[in-house]
């Protein structure tokens, strides 16, 4: 399949403090230009740095597809493309936010008068048409209006996670989410590469990530409870079913990527604007149909698995750039830098400490963590960042490691592991699966299935933070209005095992073996 892009727009991810980076689109690429020390040529002084100060350095849009779930089948293609739609209207709107910051120094009204209230006139159109679809395919009249207006986020304040964080199966987050940002530079005096925000280098060109969202791990309070034994990575328990099943699909050395999520935007190019990594199934893009997944070839061992794996690639930004830096989801929508093939990608499945599992049924999707986590709060995130040496020790959530020399970075997903026993998906990709509870319990009769697990280690160079810049800092891709943070990390997995294959992971598990 290949490198296969699509499109998408502009991004930034400057630290949201004052004296973040802002961007403007120019030409055929992504300007940037240090507002707040824009603030300070214009002349008025304090004044004017204060209005920098308050500058909006993101914008947060209520999650609709989190909101739909009950969408009838037949509406289900429509929604689709016109919750695509909203993400493309809040990409846009971010991409006029960030181009028009001494606009917004001059005019305290520019970004509700020329960015906030266009925007929701757009989504009150785009929710209209939701409703229309859902009512014609014999769904309720739901009036969703109250979810088209959006709000900026100062620049001065830093934006929280204050979602209801609910506690899975492996001691994380419950239930995953949806997608990502980022750009090339050119900062005041053209600097090719390092803007500096109030003392604060906002990775390559501008566009985040930022120091503060970096930690050395060695400096980090051991928090066991979210370690390896914890969360899952070992066997479950000494009871139920405590065997294992691992696949070996390779790390896409073969470059297969693409800018499309096929889980939540189905025939959209440009669905997730950032890129994937994908393993497993060599078909996977907007357009596939089960029947071509099924038929597709597979990069695994096991040909009886052509499940698809994927996920959003990780970026070192030292400067360099990679295929896609002119392209929509890439550099032109701010996702910039070298894309960095996994050293290791261990993908396990496991049991359920209370009890047997049973088989997943074809064509299962599941989407863990949230790409929207920054603005969405952590609800549904589900992020483990650590070091080799440390997953026993620390997981990190919210911020990117800095590991020792010697030590590699990790990026460590658990999937919800009990299904309703009837759907392969839900209208929002969420409340067909569902974690365990803290003994293993499957609530609401769902049923206990295998619990995929994500292992990724990467040789990254160690990044350095210098008089409060980070320097050659590394980033997954990302919506922009999610500034490229570590918690939008996400995962995601459609199951094509064949039916013996299943079977065969299915005993294993159950019956205590070591498989793959």
């Amino acid at each position: 399949m290949g490198r296969n892009i699509r499109k998408r727009r502009t991004s930034m991810t400057a630290k949201v403090v004052a004296g973040s980076a802002a961007l403007a689109l120019g030409g055929g690429g992504l300007v940037w230009a240090n507002f707040y020390a824009s603030a300070h040529e214009s002349g008025s002084g304090q004044n004017q740095v204060k209005a920098a100060g308050a500058q909006i350095a993101t914008i947060q849009c209520p999650d609709v597809g989190q909101k739909l779930t009950n969408v009838p089948n037949g509406a289900r293609s429509g929604v689709s493309t016109e919750l695509a739609n909203l993400d493309k209207q809040i990409t846009e709107a971010y991409a006029r936010l960030a181009s028009t910051r001494q606009a917004q120094t001059n005019d305290a009204g520019f970004v509700q008068n020329a960015i906030l209230g266009p925007l929701k006139d757009k989504r009150t159109a785009a929710l209209d048409r939701i409703r229309i679809n859902i009512q014609r395919a014999g769904g309720a009249n739901t009036n969703l209006g109250q979810l088209a207006g959006c709000t900026g986020v100062p620049a001065e304040q830093p934006q929280t996670n204050d979602g209801e964080a609910g506690q899975n199966d492996g001691g994380q987050q419950q239930d995953g989410g949806q997608q990502q940002d980022g750009g090339q530079q050119q900062g005041d005096g053209q600097d090719q590469g390092q803007d500096q925000g109030n003392g604060q280098q906002n990775g390559q060109g501008g566009n985040g990530p930022a120091a503060d969202d970096f930690v050395d791990i060695t400096q980090v309070q051991a928090n066991a409870q979210l370690g390896v034994g914890a969360n899952g990575l070992a066997a479950n328990g000494r009871s139920g079913s405590r065997g294992t099943f691992t696949t070996k699909c390779g790390t896409n050395g073969n470059d297969n990527h693409n800018t499309d999520n096929v889980i939540v935007a189905p025939g959209v190019s440009n669905g997730a604007h950032h890129l994937h990594d994908y393993v497993g199934n060599q078909s996977n893009d907007a357009f596939a149909s089960d029947q071509e997944l099924a038929a597709a070839q597979t990069s695994c061992q096991n040909q009886g698995d052509k499940s698809s794996y994927f996920w959003p690639v990780l970026r070192l930004q030292d400067g360099s750039q990679d295929f896609d830096q002119n392209a929509a989801g890439g550099g032109t929508e701010g996702n910039v830098g070298k894309i960095l093939q996994p050293a290791q990608a261990q993908l396990k499945f496991v049991g359920n400490k209370k009890g047997n599992v049973v088989a997943m049924p074809t064509a299962l999707r599941i989407i863990t963590g949230d790409a929207k986590a920054f603005v969405n709060g952590n609800a549904n995130a589900n992020v483990n960042w650590s070091c080799t040496g440390f997953e026993n020790k620390v997981q990190l959530e919210d911020k990117y490691p800095i590991c020792p020399q010697g030590s590699q970075v990790v990026r460590t997903t658990n999937f919800q592991s009990c299904w309703d026993g009837q759907n392969i998906d839900s209208a929002n990709h969420r409340t067909h699966v569902a974690f365990a509870q803290a003994d293993g319990t499957c609530a609401n009769n769902f049923k206990a299935i295998p619990q995929l697990q994500v292992r990724l280690v990467y040789n990254v160079p160690a990044p350095t933070i210098e008089n409060g810049t980070v320097v050659n800092p590394y980033a997954v891709d990302s919506f922009p209005e999610n500034l490229h943070k570590p918690i939008t990390d996400h995962n995601d997995f459609i199951n094509f095992f064949s039916a013996n294959t299943m079977n065969k992971l299915v005993k294993c598990i159950n019956t205590g073996q070591k498989c793959q």
